[in-house]
């Protein structure tokens, strides 16, 4: 089944590679290597021709890359990864131009292009684009990880007691993700009262209070895929303001999803949150309303109010709208959706709600 799913995804990319009028493909982003190849080690490239699939590896990954892509030539480099692609498409003349990937470094795309004889030039978002529609299988994926997400959290809400630190708190939940045969997918951000006002507050000593507020935003990588989450829970007692904000970013988040399906300006979805926190008269967030998942935590497409595209079926999507208020508080709720051609379908609605 493997096999098969890989198969369907490189076609894809080679109508995609003929449109760009390309005879060959280097990838070197490590998401997109593992899309392509199914390799999930580090340090690695892939070189997609009209005929073979390329994994470049070294010594430390060519035991594991032999058993994980099944359908690619492993080629173990000696030299630098860019001599190495470069002699291999020394060897195998493309029919048309050579494409890199854009996000690969300046340093390493001048060294392919000194070694390489062909045209070469950089191009964005071939695989991306591929990788934006998930299959079922990569849909259980992240449904998997949602749920070891849930079962993370369930267990360290008996640890939420007066007196703990976020670091504290951020390691225990790190802890329970792993005992559940997960792995964080990014730095678990834990933050009491106040803090939360900063949407990316980095864990520190402050501890929780005898009436408190906790933001938690974490994530669980499974067999590859991510899950990406955002829970406000109340200790003991919170004020009025608290509880407004909280219930405006509950309603904008609804407004959001309401609008979530195939078709859809993606630019819709953002403003049906947004409006709703303006009509509360609390601060605008300047985040986007929310991003893709899949191998990466961030992917395409990009839900925010400056992207043209539209919704397409298959696309899994984090909704998460906030209320920020410097010095006072933070609030966000963050949930993984999949859209469907009719509406979507919410992976993590049974995964810890606010509690007062």
């Amino acid at each position: 089944m493997r096999d098969v799913t890989l198969q369907k995804r490189i076609r894809a990319i080679r109508a995609k590679l003929q449109e760009k009028k390309g005879g060959c493909l280097v990838v070197t982003k490590p998401g997109n290597v593992t899309y392509v190849t199914g390799f999930t080690g580090d340090d690695s490239w892939a070189v997609i021709t009209s005929r073979a699939i390329y994994l470049i590896t070294d010594s430390r990954y060519s035991e594991q890359a032999e058993s994980d892509c099944a359908g690619c030539r492993v080629i173990e480099r000696k030299g630098s990864m860019a001599k190495e692609a470069a002699r291999l498409l020394a060897g195998r003349r493309a029919a048309g131009r050579i494409l890199v990937e854009s996000t690969t470094s300046v340093a390493e795309f001048e060294a392919l292009r000194k070694n390489v004889k062909q045209r070469i030039r950089a191009v964005s978002n071939i695989i991306e684009s591929v990788r934006s529609i998930k299959d079922a299988g990569e849909v259980a994926a992240i449904r998997s990880a949602v749920r070891i997400a849930a079962k993370a959290l369930e267990r360290v809400r008996r640890q939420m007691r007066r007196g703990i630190t976020e670091n504290e708190l951020a390691g225990a939940l790190d802890f329970e993700i792993r005992r559940l045969g997960g792995q964080a997918s990014f730095e678990t951000i834990v933050a009491f009262g106040a803090n939360a006002s900063r949407p990316h507050h980095r864990c520190g000593n402050r501890k929780l209070r005898k009436n408190d507020t906790i933001l938690i935003d974490f994530g669980v990588r499974y067999k590859g895929y991510c899950c990406d989450l955002t829970r406000c829970l109340v200790v003991g007692k919170t004020g009025s303001l608290y509880e407004k904000a909280y219930g405006a970013a509950k309603e904008a988040q609804a407004a959001a999803i309401s609008r979530v399906r195939a078709g859809v300006k993606i630019s819709e979805v953002d403003a049906a949150a947004k409006d709703v926190i303006r009509g509360y008269g609390l601060p605008v967030y300047g985040h986007g309303t929310g991003h893709g998942l899949g191998l990466e935590v961030h992917e395409l497409p990009v839900v925010s109010a400056s992207v043209k595209a539209r919704l397409e079926a298959g696309q899994v999507v984090t909704i998460e709208p906030g209320v920020y208020i410097p010095g006072k508080l933070g609030v966000r709720i963050e949930d993984d959706i999949v859209v469907t051609e009719t509406g979507c379908r919410v992976l993590s609605s049974y995964c810890g709600r606010h509690e007062g």
